[in-house]
């Protein structure tokens, strides 16, 4: 029996924030592969390595994780105002599904360096006077799945990408170069931020019975829940929730009735294809925990203490999406975040989730009645890892 051979396709491989996945230039992706569709999803699926049924992405470029089991894909931007625009796909490990539902608020810290290292955005026009020498570069990005815009101020030395420096931040091992990324009205942009219009519901599900939680639509879809309600106390890490098949299957059903009730699918079993929107987190008051690189966290240091599920798994980290979920509900007065974090209004909020903590400014405002977010802010870095050739066999799209 005859096989075709590998084709091979220019791509990088990037951190950004608590995320890595690999990024491509959609003009160097196959002419068939450059629109959405099932040529697309299947290519990209390969180059992951999924659907993996030992869930271990071994025989492509994911990490096993939703981590790492990214896609990102970038063009000139063709929205006015922009530099770049940005795609991005949250890769299934175990099913055969990219999911292009919600955006990687993480990864999106890497996009601008990227953008401007591989000729996506015109440096002559960066900033009104070009790439400066030494300073920082404004990128402006088109985030596709969401229809808002990213800004991203991105370090340069001697004409290039500063990519390394002293900027720590929890989740990730070594310290880099700080990117300030800015979510511009982050909140759902057909409809409003609380798609119930309450800012707590309660969620009847079978077999657990009646939850409180606030939905809320900014940065990602995102399903809040207090700790103890749940029988938890916040300060739980990875495997004291992902080792416990009952429990995954718990959010996974929470997750799924959310859905409905944010409108974001018709029926249960179509949440089930849509595994990447919306999340699912558990709040709680701040108290003292340690962290899973046996870091103290200490409740003095902390408004409150979030614990977040990505792709059916709680997360190493924070999603940077969440993120501004976060931020944003906290800053409103009478949501389950807000409560969490003590009441009152806010600016900003500085949480602590499984790897440290996190501080994200958010402001909103209400009008009639209706809350907005102008704006969600937090600091990120990111790195190149690899760059080169994605190999592929030929007949996989």
């Amino acid at each position: 029996m005859k096989h075709g051979s590998q084709i091979k396709i220019a791509a990088t491989y990037m951190r950004g924030g608590t995320s890595k996945g690999v990024f491509f230039k959609v003009t160097d992706l196959p002419p068939q592969a450059q629109q959405p569709g099932t040529a697309r999803d299947a290519l990209l699926l390969r180059v992951i390595g999924s659907p993996d049924p030992y869930g271990k992405q071994t025989d492509g470029m994911g990490g096993a994780t939703s981590s790492t089991s990214k896609i990102v894909l970038l063009s000139k931007s063709e929205q006015p105002g922009h530099d770049v625009d940005y795609l991005f796909g949250q890769v299934s490990i175990d099913k055969p599904v990219v999911d292009w539902s919600g955006n990687c608020g993480n990864l999106s810290a890497a996009v601008g360096p990227f953008a401007i290292s591989n000729g996506l955005v015109d440096i002559a026009k960066l900033d009104g006077d070009g790439l400066p020498n030494n300073g920082i570069a404004t990128v402006r990005i088109w985030q596709a799945n969401i229809k808002k815009t990213i800004i991203a101020k991105v370090p340069i030395t001697d004409h290039v990408v500063q990519e390394t420096g002293d900027f720590e931040l929890d989740g990730v091992t070594f310290p880099a170069a700080e990117i300030e990324v800015e979510f511009v009205d982050p909140a759902d942009a057909g409809g409003t931020m609380f798609p119930t219009e309450h800012l707590i519901d309660e969620l009847t599900i079978p077999d657990i019975g009646i939850i409180k939680a606030t939905l809320i639509n900014a940065g990602i879809p995102t399903i809040f829940i207090k700790a103890q309600d749940l029988g938890y106390n916040g300060t739980e890490l990875q495997d004291d929730i992902n080792s416990d098949s009952k429990a995954l299957a718990m959010f996974e059903t929470i997750r799924a009735h959310g859905a409905v009730a944010m409108g974001l699918v018709d029926t249960i079993e179509q949440a089930s294809q849509r595994q990447h929107t919306p999340k699912v987190a558990i709040v709680a008051s701040p108290s003292d925990y340690v962290a899973s690189n046996a870091k103290s966290i200490l409740a003095s240091s902390i408004d409150l203490n979030v614990r977040a599920l990505s792709m059916g798994k709680l997360h190493h980290a924070m999603m940077g999406t969440a993120a501004v979920a976060i931020a944003t509900a906290a800053a409103i007065p009478g949501t389950i975040v807000n409560q969490a974090a003590g009441g009152g209004e806010r600016q900003s909020v500085c949480f602590g989730h499984p790897s440290g903590t996190l501080q994200v400014g958010a402001q909103v405002s209400q009008c009639d009645g209706m809350w907005s977010v102008n704006q969600a802010t937090m600091s990120r870095s990111a790195r190149v890892l690899m760059e080169g050739w994605i190999r592929i066999p030929n007949h996989t799209f």
